[in-house]
């Protein structure tokens, strides 16, 4: 009788190698899934799990389906797709255009990315076909890309959700701080990138405070951002177990209030999260800065038009 390979998916399917798990993805253009609480319906990302173990990420249940856990495993054994340049373009080359998405199941300008550098093929690969792409990052690692991505003329969202260094420190341990992050932003407009921010996630009972909104906002306004997109935190049941178990060690008293506040697909009520993006809302427009999802792009034309002479 054949042994039975009782090893987790990924390890029958992917190489270990410089630390993390190279993999051939079978395709890159995926759909977002719900609970990631942005506009695009599809996305593309070189990389699955994410170092900056954040534990309000809605993309650990991910790491299930490759037979890893949502915790622990999702903040340390990255999966790589190392043919994502190659997959996309042939992927690209029947896409309708519609906006993507880049970064959603893991930060795009992760560490994997000082190893790999795919970034430069796919932003390549999105310019060259003509579709508009929004970057999602926390880390200043895309500023090695920026003429890239102005070139290419994309989006990049940075998420700074608050600025209170203590907050950071505990929910998302291997993220640069909020002062690094607001520096990025304004290096990036400075670049000539179309730069917002998305204040994602929102906590409830530890960053929802008036004072601390209003000091977000402002800071954000400081930075030249075109705009902010706010989220208030959703726990999807792999992300809800890891987050509670955190509140439950740090802040105990708070994991009822949490379980009155987030129904069973882990959305806040409707009525919480009205309110406070009602408060960013007026915070935005005292600042003047544009508040909401960001206006559509028109796709661009694949070549230049030729000049009439």
């Amino acid at each position: 009788m054949d042994a039975v390979d009782d090893r987790p998916l990924i390890e029958r399917r992917a190489v270990w190698r410089d630390g993390f798990y190279e993999t051939q993805a079978r395709t890159m253009i995926e759909r977002v899934p719900r609970e990631a609480g942005i506009t695009q319906r599809w996305a593309v990302s070189p990389y699955r799990g994410c170092a900056h173990a954040c534990l309000g990420c809605g993309a650990r249940a991910g790491h299930r389906k490759l037979g890893l856990d949502t915790g622990r495993d999702f903040d340390t054994r990255v999966v790589v797709k190392a043919n994502a340049v190659e997959r996309l373009r042939a992927e690209l080359g029947r896409w309708a255009g519609e906006p993507l998405a880049v970064g959603v199941t893991g930060d795009c300008y992760q560490r994997a990315e000082e190893v790999y550098r795919l970034m430069p093929g796919i932003i390549g690969a999105l310019g060259e076909a003509a579709v508009p792409f929004t970057v999602y990052t926390k880390s200043p690692l895309v500023l090695r890309d920026a003429a890239l991505l102005a070139q290419a003329g994309a989006q990049v969202a940075v998420s700074i959700a608050f600025v209170d260094e203590r907050i950071r420190r505990a929910v998302e341990p291997g993220a640069v701080g909020a002062q690094a992050r607001l520096e990025l932003v304004s290096a990036l407009v400075e670049a000539g990138v179309a730069c917002r921010v998305l204040m994602s996630p929102v906590l409830p009972l530890l960053s929802d405070a008036a004072d601390q909104l209003a000091a977000t906002v402002r800071r954000i306004a400081a930075t030249g951002a075109v705009g902010v997109e706010p989220v208030v935190l959703r726990l999807p049941p792999a992300t809800r177990a890891w987050y509670l178990a955190w509140l439950g060690a740090a802040h105990p008293p708070l994991v009822a209030r949490y379980e009155e506040l987030y129904d069973r697909a882990g959305s806040p009520s409707a009525d919480y999260e009205g309110r406070i993006t009602g408060q960013i809302e007026q915070l935005c427009r005292l600042y003047g800065l544009r508040c909401g999802p960001p206006e559509p792009v028109a796709r661009r034309p694949r070549f230049p038009q030729l000049a009439l002479v």
